[in-house]
């Protein structure tokens, strides 16, 4: 699989969660959606939202409900694309949410592999591959980024680090929509700035890709440590996304 298929599955995936034609997010204008749900949208999005943006660089997708379609436009069309997700630009939208009880929830950045660099890191640890069974009694804070207790039926393969039998660090794949599989990762405190993130990491992309998927990351891009283990094992910033949930859904999360 090159980079060309890569990108061209990643396209067609967001075209599935924005209720939008892939060749959208190439386009060098922005495109407002109605929001809808789809069969084929990754697992955990809660269809249909009222306000999401997405960019992969050259314009802005957004979906939007019908009462939010002129704020979001106005929005979008007002300010760089680059501004539109970061302040003080955001804080624009965010007022003009709020009228609506809704707030900017969730923000981040999703990582796609470049085949040309990825490659097998080093590790001085046994490391073993896992499956779903495998995953049984690892649905603990340790190793909630690898894995979601939420949603434990996608998870789906994985690949464990060990210290004289110990388990120590984790990387692990959720199937969240079926071509594109999600990988997280978890090192024990103790053992981390040894490289062993971006070994997990870096061989789980390469057996999804094996597999027939398409491997992705996401990261907050405040996550110095996570951005720098993703760029380290060989994936490259894709996309940007931007969503609104309801006041009391970003209330309950601040708790």
């Amino acid at each position: 699989m090159g980079n060309y298929e890569i990108l061209d599955i990643a396209l067609r995936q967001s075209a599935y969660d924005c209720n939008c034609k892939p060749e959208d997010f190439m386009k060098d204008t922005n495109v407002v959606v109605l929001s809808k749900a789809h069969p084929k949208a990754r697992c955990y999005l809660s269809l249909p939202l009222e306000c999401d943006l997405v960019s992969y660089g050259s314009n802005i997708v957004a979906q939007t409900s019908s009462q939010l379609t002129d704020l979001v436009t106005s929005y979008i069309e007002k300010y760089p694309i680059e501004h539109c997700f970061e302040t003080p630009n955001m804080h624009v939208l965010n007022e003009g949410l709020e009228k609506y009880g809704l707030k900017i929830c969730f923000m981040a950045e999703y990582f796609l592999p470049d085949v040309d660099k990825l490659q097998k890191l080093p590790c001085e640890y046994e490391l073993k591959i896992l499956h779903a069974d495998d995953f049984k009694n690892l649905y603990t804070k340790d190793w909630s980024n690898a894995l979601c207790k939420d949603r434990k039926e996608k998870d789906v393969l994985g690949i464990g680090a060990y210290d004289n039998g110990r388990l120590i660090a984790l990387a692990g794949c959720s199937a969240d929509c079926d071509m594109m599989w999600q990988i997280g990762v978890d090192v024990l405190p103790s053992y981390r700035k040894k490289g062993i993130a971006a070994a997990l990491t870096s061989r789980l992309a390469l057996f999804i890709l094996e597999q027939g998927k398409v491997p992705f990351y996401c990261a907050a891009w405040s996550n110095i440590r996570s951005v720098r283990n993703a760029i380290k094992c060989g994936f490259k910033p894709a996309w940007v996304e931007l969503t609104a949930k309801n006041c009391n859904f970003v209330e309950e999360m601040n708790q």
